[in-house]
């Protein structure tokens, strides 16, 4: 009972900061249908990606060892006016891996060539936990992609989570494997993947990925998108380390006076009474994302 209680929890646990167990039920589902939908020829990849509603692009990246399916609750009310692009990342998904190693940089440099390959020049983007870590690296490495950037429930250290989230995350490799195929991020895995027998592969890349130092606080300070960070104010990274990486961004620097001089272009939104595992599906985190794209008031530098 103990020894699956811990492996219970190592899963629960470790795939819960690269996946919201709010996804779970979602991956079980029929998913909003695409309107168009393929594979992109990139930096090796085939990389899964599909297009919902018109208007102007945003792409969606969505949390480790998960797959489009991750954004099914809030994709209609995305999409409603604008045109969503959600993708599959190496390994993931419907995204088949090649040989080559997991990093922040090749994947958000895959996003940047996603973007490339299909025409789009400029396009908001949107990512949640391991998908707003990519999401992030995309704005420090390709800054003319990015009109606006979302990034929800991921720090820009590595240090921002929590430690027993770390030593969580630690632990996530091939020995990890076989006990999650109980969790329904396998269970949607093996639905979708190109090859679910690399399943333990993408876990070791994930855990050789996860147990690297990083710090992009300096970076930061260099983004000119506007910028809307989410966290719940339960999550998995340190309310104070959300509070310094939108302070990196020019947030919360002074006074926004009367006249609004001191807003910043970033933006802060902690949500009350939520989890990591539960930000996706809440309407908080809706209302905030439809209302900074569609804002005026957030412009360039």
């Amino acid at each position: 009972m103990i020894i699956t209680q811990r492996w219970h929890l190592i899963a629960e646990s470790t795939a819960g900061i690269l996946l919201a167990a709010s996804a779970f039920g979602h991956a079980q589902t029929v998913n909003m249908p695409a309107s168009k939908s393929g594979y992109a020829p990139v930096n090796g990849l085939k990389m899964y990606y599909e297009f919902h509603g018109t208007g102007q692009p945003l792409i969606l990246i969505h949390g480790g060892l998960g797959a489009t399916e991750m954004f099914d609750e809030i994709m209609p009310s995305l999409a409603k006016n604008r045109q969503v692009i959600a993708v599959d990342l190496q390994g993931q998904g419907r995204t088949a891996d090649i040989d080559r190693a997991m990093s922040f940089d090749a994947l958000a440099d895959d996003i940047a060539g996603v973007a490339s390959y299909l025409g789009i020049e400029k396009a908001d983007v949107m990512g949640y936990s391991f998908g707003g870590t990519v999401a992030l690296r995309a704005a420090i490495r390709h800054p003319a992609l990015i009109r606006k950037l979302l990034i929800v429930s991921a720090p820009c250290r590595r240090d921002g989570w929590f430690p027993e989230i770390l030593s969580a995350m630690a632990q996530m490799g091939p020995a990890t494997a076989d006990p999650m195929k109980q969790t329904p991020m396998y269970q949607l895995y093996a639905r979708i993947a190109p090859r679910p027998e690399d399943w333990p592969v993408l876990l070791s890349k994930l855990g050789d990925l996860s147990r690297k130092e990083y710090d992009w606080s300096k970076d930061v300070a260099a983004i000119e998108a506007p910028t809307l960070l989410v966290f719940g104010d339960a999550d998995a990274v340190r309310t104070a380390d959300a509070v310094q990486f939108f302070e990196s961004l020019g947030g919360g620097q002074r006074d926004g006076g009367w006249d609004r001089t001191g807003v910043s272009n970033a933006r802060l939104a902690i949500l009350p009474g939520t989890t990591h595992y539960s930000i996706l599906s809440s309407p908080m985190l809706l209302a905030n994302v439809t209302a900074f794209l569609d804002s005026v008031e957030a412009r360039l530098k």
